[in-house]
Parts: structure tokens; C-alpha cells; sequence
């Protein structure tokens, strides 16, 4: 089989990080994208170290230029991108009366407009080679919201909006395209949290547990495979029982 060149954004991140380590141990050509260059070296090198080899191109994912400069990149480099994960969020906290417009457009921008951004210069490419497979890392937060964080939850819960609609359209040209939403995983942003925080967290998770990033890239692996052709427009819950909707 042909390997196959996966794209993942925010790659460098806790879940991204994992990610791109469990793909690339499955064979996968791995590629991800950086704004900051010396951070992205710094990880670039960790990984190397690890015998991971990331191709890395940079590429602000709300910018719909500077993502369209950075497929290109990546294919020139890498080949045709047969699999694409919308992995790259911020949050920028704050209860709505008190939020501002930068808040606001700062989350959406990278969080859903980066699926426009970053899906648009990969899908005619994918439609024509009949194959390909995109996964949206949405949130546990797009399911059921969360004080303090209506950009997020917004933009997460459109996420799967997109995959829905994105997956009508394209199931015919062999391209499915799934979403995974994460409830909260120990990642070293959710582990800076205060010690009693994320025991009140964890008293609410049935498991009783955070969840492992690798938990999470177990999922976009299954999801990306040749054998999953026949899941598409779902979105798989990954969040220790937290949040148990249909």
C-alpha cells in the first residue's frame, strides 16, 4: 500500500503531539504546521529524538493565505495530503457579559474558520484521487457548553456542523470525514490547573480518571484507516463517561 501523507495541525500541542507519535508509529508520513520557530525546532528535535520524523511547514491556521502557502509546502514536500486532522484550538476564557470581540473572533477564527482554511486546499485533491480521510478534534465542551467559554463551546460544536455537512457531500469520491470530541484529557495545560480543580473535575468523570492523549490519537487512527470507509459524519465521544448524549 501506498503510504499515505496525513496533515495534522497543531500538531506540537498535547493531543497533536500524540497524535502525530501514534500515526507516524503506524507507517503514516506525518506533516504539521508551526508559528513559532523556535519552539517548533525545540519539539521537531524531541520528536527526532524519539525517531519520529515530522515535516514541518509554517502556517497560522486562522489565515486562509498563509494555510493555502503551507499545503503547499507539505505536498511539495510530502506528496498529495491523503488525511487531514483539524487539531489546532485556543480558548480565550470568559463569561459572555464580560467577553470581547477579540475573545470572541480569536477562538472562532482558529478553532472553526481554520476548518475552512485548512480543509478548503486539501478537499479537490482528495475528491479527485477518490480517497481521503478528515478528522475535526472538537471538545466534550461543543456537546454540553461550559461556564465561561461560549467562543469555544461555539466553536466546537460547530466543528461537527461542518463534518456533517462536509461528509454528505464527499462520501461518493471514498472521503469520510469524522469528528472526535475529548473530554479532559491530562495534558500539561489541564495538568497546570490547581490540584483541587482537577479533583472536582475528576469527581464528575464515571471512570474516575483524566483522560491519556494517546487515548485520543487511538481514535483518529482507527478513524483514518482503510478499514473505517464505512464511518462517516459521526462524532466519537471520547471523555471517560462524563457526558453521555445520543
Amino acid at each position: 500500500m501506498t503510504q499515505r501523507t496525513v496533515l495534522v495541525t497543531g500538531g506540537t500541542g498535547g493531543i497533536g503531539s500524540a497524535i502525530v507519535r501514534y500515526l507516524a508509529h503506524k507507517g503514516y508520513r506525518v506533516a504539521t504546521n508551526y508559528r513559532n520557530a523556535e519552539k517548533a525546532e525545540a519539539w521537531r528535535k524531541a520528536m527526532h529524538a524519539e525517531g519520529i520524523d515530522v515535516h514541518m511547514a509554517a502556517g497560522d491556521v486562522s489565515d486562509p493565505k498563509a494555510c493555502a502557502e503551507m499545503i503547499n509546502a507539505i505536498e511539495t514536500a510530502c506528496g498529495p495530503i491523503d488525511i487531514l486532522v483539524n487539531n489546532a484550538g485556543i480558548t480565550r476564557d470568559s463569561t459572555f457579559h464580560r467577553m470581547s470581540y477579540e475573545q470572541w473572533t480569536d477562538v472562532v477564527n482558529t478553532n472553526l474558520n481554520a476548518c475552512f482554511n485548512v480543509t478548503r486546499p486539501v478537499i479537490e485533491g482528495m475528491r479527485a484521487r477518490k480517497w481521503g480521510r478528515i478528522v475535526q478534534i472538537s471538545s466534550i465542551n461543543g456537546q454540553k457548553g461550559q461556564y465561561g467559554q461560549a467562543n469555544y463551546a461555539a466553536a466546537k460544536a460547530g466543528m461537527h456542523g461542518f463534518t456533517i455537512s462536509l461528509a454528505q457531500e464527499n462520501a461518493k469520491f471514498g472521503i469520510t470525514v469524522n469528528t472526535v470530541s475529548p473530554g479532559y484529557v491530562g495534558t500539561d495545560m489541564v495538568m497546570a490547573v490547581p490540584e483541587e480543580v482537577r479533583a472536582k473535575i475528576v469527581a464528575q468523570i464515571p471512570v474516575g480518571r483524566l483522560g491519556k492523549p494517546e487515548e485520543i490519537a487511538y481514535a483518529v487512527a482507527f478513524l483514518v484507516g482503510e478499514e473505517a470507509a464505512w464511518i462517516t459524519g459521526a462524532n466519537l465521544a471520547i471523555n471517560g463517561g462524563h457526558y453521555m448524549g445520543w
